[in-house]
């Protein structure tokens, strides 16, 4: 809990923020040293100063903007040392929101919240914080669930390699300067990519969500085809044996269709629920 932190951990968030960078498959958008030029927008307008390019913000600005859109909304100065920068390089990467859902998941794990997982920093999470008698261990389980989020994300192909290697980063710097059970100075480094935003709106969902009883009753269209040819050979059985031998494989090849339907469908669900979990959801991710 030590507000003297701020200085030395945005130090460390920019480094992985990198320089300026506007790459087509990031959110983010034209983005320098981790903001945004609609961040960048917002505030100018609120200081009532024209509009400019976000490679033009100043080092007093791009302060500012870290401090009160990142850090107070995390509550940097209520944390212990090492999760406080932990909790805002989160924010910087995947919002405010977001990193505060990761740490009351973690929180909820060690039996410590028994709240919503909301993404708001209120009294029961801060609570929580403070019956935390190993810092260590509850920055290993956020980068963890931190790390599980992030593979749910369709931008994970274009910079996962990049991610991960950030929040390993992250991590052992966390680590190191919490009242916890690792040693070591490691220093950070900055990879192309880990700057790129990380954001709940970029998960991939699975891209046909069907109920296993609609797809079972029906098993889809192919199921529907199957189930018309064998009514129209079904008045000829008994005619020969290799109408029977028809009737019998059209009636395998529909159940297996049918069944292969039914799995579908629940793969589907059972994703659809483990991206709930994932991606800190309360109710299930929406079809």
């Amino acid at each position: 809990m030590v507000a003297a932190n701020y200085v030395p951990s945005l130090a460390r968030v920019l480094v992985h923020e990198g320089g300026y960078a506007n790459h087509p498959k990031d959110p983010g958008g034209a983005t320098m040293r981790g903001v945004t030029q609609r961040v960048y927008d917002a505030f100018r307008a609120r200081a009532k100063l024209p509009a400019r390019p976000v490679r033009q913000i100043g080092n007093d600005e791009l302060e500012a903007i870290y401090r009160d859109q990142y850090a107070e909304a995390v509550r940097f100065d209520a944390l212990p040392i090492g999760l406080d920068y932990v909790q805002f390089d989160g924010a910087v990467h995947s919002g405010p929101s977001q990193a505060t859902k990761w740490l009351q998941r973690a929180l909820r794990e060690l039996g410590l919240y028994a709240g919503k997982i909301d993404g708001i920093p209120g009294n029961g999470t801060l609570n929580g914080v403070r019956l935390v008698n190993d810092v260590d261990a509850l920055i290993a389980r956020i980068c963890d669930i931190r790390k599980a989020f992030l593979r749910a994300l369709k931008t994970y192909s274009t910079f996962g390699k990049g991610w991960m290697r950030r929040v390993d980063q992250v991590g052992d710097a966390g680590q190191d300067w919490a009242d916890g059970s690792v040693p070591a100075d490691r220093n950070l480094t900055y990879e192309p990519g880990m700057e790129r935003k990380a954001l709940v709106a970029d998960a991939a969902l699975p891209a046909a969500p069907v109920s296993a009883p609609t797809v079972g009753a029906g098993g889809g269209g192919m199921a529907v085809v199957i189930e018309a040819a064998r009514q129209q050979i079904q008045p000829f059985a008994g005619a020969s044996s290799f109408i029977d031998n028809v009737l019998v494989g059209l009636t395998v090849g529909g159940a297996i269709v049918a069944l292969g339907g039914v799995a579908w469908g629940l793969w589907a669900q059972a994703r659809r629920a483990r991206l709930a979990r994932v991606l800190d959801l309360e109710t299930p991710v929406p079809a």
